[in-house]
């Protein structure tokens, strides 16, 4: 076995590897619903330790406040699986590290646990940068659809914060 993860996964983290070397960037994540799996794809990259520093696998609400500073009154309001929640995940998770980049994974990767709002497939992304502005949210949302897969669901996840990684020179 060459890699443990899908081959898709592990050629995208290669080039977030080589691309933020590259810029000198050093970068940490913050995973619920994907539970490491983009940890997991970054350390997939032979060398990734100049680069990659950490990763917060934050799955419960508890861990997202005790970790990485989420407030729970946001939860709260509007729910782990929301922009405001994925923004407090990628700032924790940049403070917490004090990385250049830091990208927060939240989602409903199903089968079960969708509602009407936020059916499973939902997924938000939020990306912070050190020396940015806080007013300057990089964040989305995505649903990928109640038809797909758990798997399908935390592959898809995984590839777009692996590509919110990129320096944005290199996108």
């Amino acid at each position: 076995m060459e890699n443990l993860l899908p081959r898709e996964l592990v050629e995208l983290a290669t080039t977030v590897i080589e691309k933020n070397r590259a810029a000198g960037r050093r970068i940490a994540v913050a995973e619920s619903c994907t539970g490491g799996l983009v940890a997991a794809a970054l350390t997939e990259v032979p060398g990734c330790s100049d680069v990659f520093d950490c990763g917060f696998t934050t799955y419960s609400n508890g861990a997202k406040q005790n970790m990485l500073g989420v407030s729970g009154d946001l939860l709260e309001t509007f729910g782990a699986v929301s922009i405001a929640v994925a923004w407090e995940m990628a700032q924790g998770a940049l403070e917490a590290s004090g990385c250049d980049v830091a990208v927060a994974i939240t989602g409903v990767a199903g089968p079960v646990g969708g509602t009407e709002k936020k059916p499973v497939g939902t997924v938000v992304f939020a990306k912070a940068e050190k020396g940015k502005s806080v007013d300057d949210v990089v964040a989305d949302r995505k649903v990928f659809g109640a038809d797909k897969s758990r798997a399908d669901i935390r592959l898809q996840a995984g590839l777009v914060a692996l590509e919110l990684l990129l320096p944005e020179d290199s996108e």
